[in-house]
């Protein structure tokens, strides 16, 4: 580990809407030229577009339709208060954690700690380099976790990256311990078949447990073999969190064969990801349930036996869902909102070509009681503004705004942006703000965007993929109420009982 410290809203026709071998700490003050990430781990390669495309998206920005290049807009009760810049992590920005006045903010070099007490001036408190994708980040009291999806030679993070055909590969989860912000030590990892995408926590008083999430087996890979139909569950003692290790690996989708009990996909179902693991996971602690974003399937369980979750329901969605991405309960628990992640994030499909049901979320109610409990679809909500063919665009990671009586969510859209709505009635939801850039450019489409656009506190944190770090603030009636709301910590897939 090398620990880095340092000193017009519009009217647009084209929407709908208004506009531990790393121990070692050194301080550096530039880019570290030792960030070795791996292939998959850099951000997206440019995608070329037609002419025709990119003169549409020149035209629609002269014509006022859709934003300047890299030109902010947004709704009149949405206000920008504050963005830092990435620094010496270069990596693509990505998820995000909070506890007290600190944010903690994933890279695909490392993470970021930033002083948030002043939300209008955060603060960088430490940088860590620590290369690996995609650097899915949580945290629980002293201990925070940060998922490798990526073939490391070892796991340190002074790794350099390694195929994932030979054995002695590593990745999955490492832990540090956050007790001095200003000086996180890398304390364990543990390797996890096939990597840790993302991860969940479930804690406990005395242990974490960690849900990880991973997917894509393939035959040659030693450490990550076909089918890979379940998650790896990791208990971390609290007081010993060296002692971390793997005790079981729960079959959610059983099915005999090499291709297990999961969505085949295409050809059976063209266009639709074959299930072959969990991309996320969302726990309700307070509820024992959790909700499961599982490629090809959406999944709702039991977590009452921690180590030992137990599927309720299980729905599929071959239509319109390409990828379940990730899910959200409402606070009463009846309702789940899964995101279609189509084109991978990297795609253009907030365009009228897709449509409003494509790339979008899917509203559930969950109807019934204990194992008889069932998954049943209400409606679609995707953005209403088009965005151009040049902005990688899609339905991704967000939070609920905790209102009582009301479900309100704050959701990150790539280049589409930040976006609040509710869904309070699940058959008829509708936006009530949004904050948006215009495009990185118009001659290719270039991946950036928010990744993952959190409320915490009182004020909506996004961290953008190129951007940096942005911290907005919604002044809306139907919102003001959560702002009365404090947590101590947040991790979003670890959903709090806001009112309990």
């Amino acid at each position: 580990m090398i620990l880095l410290n340092d000193r017009r809203t519009r009217r647009r026709r084209l929407g709908v809407a208004a506009a531990a071998g790393g121990l070692l700490a050194a301080l550096l003050t530039a880019t570290p030229a030792g960030a070795v990430p791996d292939p998959g781990d850099t951000p997206v390669a440019p995608k070329g577009v037609s002419k025709s495309a990119q003169a549409e998206a020149r035209e629609a920005i002269e014509n006022g339709e859709i934003p300047g290049q890299d030109e902010i807009v947004h709704s009149a009760n949405i206000e920008h208060v504050a963005n830092i810049p990435k620094d010496v992590l270069a990596g693509t920005n990505s998820d995000l954690a909070f506890q007290g006045r600190y944010a903690f903010a994933g890279n695909y070099d490392g993470f970021r700690i930033f002083d948030i007490s002043n939300p209008k001036s955060p603060k960088t408190v430490s940088q860590v380099l620590c290369p690996g994708s995609q650097n899915d980040i949580s945290v629980s009291g002293n201990l925070l976790f940060l998922s490798t999806d990526s073939s490391r030679s070892d796991s340190s993070c002074t790794s350099t990256t390694q195929p994932a055909t030979e054995k002695s590969s590593w990745e999955g989860m490492k832990v540090f311990d956050i007790s001095d912000k200003r000086n996180p030590r890398y304390v364990a990892a543990v390797e996890t078949a096939c990597g840790s995408h993302t991860h969940t926590l479930v804690s406990e008083r005395r242990n974490v447990y960690v849900y990880v999430s991973s997917y894509s087996p393939n035959a040659t890979y030693p450490d990550c073999q076909p089918p890979h139909d379940g998650i790896s569950v990791i208990k971390v003692p609290r007081n010993a969190p060296e002692k971390a290790a793997v005790v079981g690996f729960p079959v959610l989708f059983p099915g005999e064969g090499p291709d297990g009990g999961g969505n085949p996909g295409g050809p059976t179902n063209p266009g639709v990801s074959k299930t072959t693991g969990c991309h996320d996971i969302t726990v309700l602690p307070s509820k024992d349930l959790a909700a499961g974003a599982c490629m090809g399937d959406g999944i709702l369980f039991s977590i009452e036996d921690p180590e030992n979750p137990k599927v309720i329901d299980r729905v599929q969605d071959n239509v319109n869902f390409a990828f379940w991405h990730s899910a959200t309960f409402n606070q009463k628990a009846n309702k789940v909102v899964f995101t279609d992640e189509l084109g991978g994030g990297s795609g253009a499909t907030c365009n009228e070509a897709t449509g409003p049901n494509r790339g979008a979320d899917g509203i559930y109610d969950i109807a019934g009681k204990g194992d008889e409990r069932k998954l049943v679809f209400r409606s679609y909500f995707k953005i209403p503004r088009h965005q151009a063919d040049t902005e990688n665009c899609v339905a991704h990671n967000g939070s609920l705004i905790p209102v009582k009586g009301r479900d309100l969510m704050v959701q990150a859209w790539y280049q589409g942006g930040v976006s609040v709505w509710e869904f309070t009635d699940s058959s008829k939801p509708k936006e009530i703000a949004y904050f948006d850039r215009g495009p990185l450019g118009t001659d290719q489409l270039t991946f950036g965007g928010s990744w993952s656009a959190y409320y915490y506190n009182g004020y909506i944190y996004s961290n953008e993929i190129t951007k940096g770090f942005d911290v907005l603030k919604i002044k809306d009636r139907r919102t003001d109420p959560a702002r009365w709301v404090h947590l101590r910590e947040l991790n979003v897939q670890t959903q709090p009982d806001y009112f309990g």
